[in-house]
């Protein structure tokens, strides 16, 4: 879902600060919620935000602050997170770099020491170096930032920086020292909405060039990618592919793109990581049209992919390759919409029955053992469109590939930046994003208990997502890549399904086999009094057939 932002007139602004001028904006962009922790350099701001309508939702730390605006940006089109200075903000450095790598949208506002403070540069608390060490540092990690010093200059900078979160679908930083958040610039300020607009001829030899391709092709295919998701591309995209018949595969980061169940979805293209069934069908095509796709390593299988550049249109936001020609200012929505309308009538390719969609036969053995798999079957027959998966890293994520998702934008990972502890503070900006809808986060123990705390936010606020933590005694994925007995994998073993005590809030559920897990997600899917944690023992030499796969490929580099 994307948000266009109103024109705003100048006699709108008259009287209103620099504090009010940029949460009104923030609104504007369809921004209800706010994550982030408070601190003396921000309290400022922070008065002035719980006066306003904005929802602010405090949380345990701030890197979960940012994982948690993060997957609220991937539903919702923008995210935010509001920190202290230095010790706030370099905390959710971590976050906010994997919203950058990964196109999430997601404004960092900081508090910083007042101008009037830094005269004689004084040693002021939470300082690092000099003032502007931290803007310094986001500006590594953010498309665009700035320093709201002037009030001459404040208002057109927060429209800069919000436009620019919008436009390139990645985060933002807007630092405001202290003293500057009340102020009322003595200016007009008209603003008026970017006009962003492709290149007419080069949207239209592209677009030809493109079609005569799918034209002159027998075996065309689509890979969707994470910026259909990001951009809002997705109904664009499904209808290019029901028009000409075209099939769809995903990436691993773009995985619901469209619903898994459509007839036209094949699955998910990871190279030699992924089903030979996918990776033979889109391999033996004759022209890819990548749509939105970043060639990552994870998403191509540790580079194992076997695409042919003479056979590929490679189109995203950054740029437009078609076989080895160049096209510049083309945006991506623009590209996609005139292939639509020159309708590309390529021969219609049969799926094979084995890519077909077809309901996953689980039949349980009720004192088995539970596996990964076996619960991920389990799972395929509960998840339906009202359901929301994030995974975390790890086996979480790479089992959890074989779950059919029947919505779009369903399934939140951070599968290209990888890093351990995003689902829980996920799951608590889902659930703010969308306080209707059924949240299931699948997280190793070794995640869990990077950021599974901020399930005290999850409590307080009374969500009601089930949890799944998956229990191997350490970092499982390791284990596979570096095989040995290496005890640097081991982790120390929680009674997790008891932490709802401790939170006091929610149900814990203890589960070492297929009818106690049963029994447990039946239970927990109908409850939505609160939380439901479900503490699922795995054998320490249990993995997924796709981690396997990862495994067999990665181990020759580690």
């Amino acid at each position: 879902m994307s948000h266009l932002p109103i024109s705003v007139p100048a006699q709108a602004t008259a009287g209103m600060s620099i504090g009010q001028y940029l949460i009104r904006r923030l609104q504007d962009y369809g921004l209800r919620d706010l994550f982030g922790i408070p601190g003396d350099y921000v309290l400022t701001f922070y008065s002035m935000l719980e006066e306003s309508s904005l929802n602010i939702v405090g949380c345990t730390r701030e890197d979960c602050a940012g994982y948690a605006a993060d997957a609220y940006a991937r539903l919702n089109g923008l995210g935010a997170v509001c920190v202290t200075y230095c010790v706030g903000g370099l905390s959710v450095c971590n976050s906010i770099a994997g919203a950058f790598a990964e196109k999430s949208p997601v404004v960092v506002i900081s508090g910083s020491p007042g101008l009037s403070e830094r005269i004689n540069n004084p040693l002021l608390h939470h300082k690092v170096r000099d003032f502007r060490t931290q803007l310094e540092v986001f500006e590594k990690i953010c498309i665009a930032g700035t320093e709201l010093s002037d009030p001459l200059s404040a208002f057109r900078e927060i429209d800069r920086v919000l436009d620019a979160a919008v436009r390139f679908k990645r985060p933002v930083y807007i630092e405001i020292p202290r003293d500057m958040v009340n102020v009322v610039p003595q200016v007009s300020h008209p603003y008026l909405m970017p006009d962003s607009k492709s290149d007419a001829g080069a949207v239209d030899e592209a677009a030809d060039e493109a079609v005569a391709l799918i034209n002159n092709s027998k075996k065309p295919i689509i890979i969707a990618g994470v910026e259909i998701h990001r951009f809002g591309l997705q109904d664009s995209v499904l209808a290019l592919a029901e028009q000409t018949s075209i099939p769809i595969a995903a990436t691993l980061l773009g995985k619901s793109v469209i619903r898994e169940t459509h007839p036209l979805y094949v699955g998910l293209y990871e190279g030699a990581m992924g089903r030979a069934e996918v990776t033979q069908f889109v391999e033996d095509s004759d022209c890819v049209v990548l749509l939105g796709t970043f060639m990552t390593d994870i998403n191509l299988g540790i580079y194992t992919a076997n695409l042919d550049p003479a056979k590929c249109v490679y189109a995203t936001s950054e740029q437009l390759r078609i076989h080895h020609h160049h096209y510049h200012g083309v945006m991506l929505g623009d590209f996609i919409n005139q292939l639509a309308a020159r309708k590309p009538r390529p021969p219609k390719r049969i799926i094979p029955g084995a890519l077909e969609y077809a309901p996953v036969d689980y039949r349980m053995s009720a004192d088995a053992p539970i596996t990964i798999e076996r619960m991920i079957a389990r799972l395929n027959q509960q998840v339906d469109d009202r359901t929301i998966v994030i995974a975390d890293i790890g086996d979480s994520l790479f089992a959890a590939t074989e779950l059919q998702m029947h919505d779009r934008t369903d399934f939140i990972s951070p599968a290209y930046y990888t890093s351990m502890g995003f689902s829980v503070p996920a799951t608590l900006g889902a659930q703010v994003a969308r306080p209707d809808d059924r949240v299931i986060a699948i997280c190793g123990d070794g995640a869990f208990q990077m950021t599974g705390m901020e399930l005290s936010t999850i409590v307080r606020h009374g969500f009601s997502p089930i949890i799944i933590v998956l229990d191997n005694h350490g970092y499982g994925t390791e284990r596979m890549l570096h095989a040995g007995d290496w005890k640097y994998n081991e982790i120390h073993g929680w009674n997790y399904h008891k932490l709802p005590t401790v939170l006091g809030g929610g149900t814990g559920y203890e589960i070492s086999t297929e009818g106690e897990f049963d029994a447990a997600l039946t239970k927990a899917w109908s409850d939505r009094s609160g939380m439901s944690l479900l503490h699922v023992y795995l054998n320490v030499s249990d993995s997924s057939k796709p981690l396997q796969r990862l495994a067999d490929r990665m181990s020759e580099r580690v």
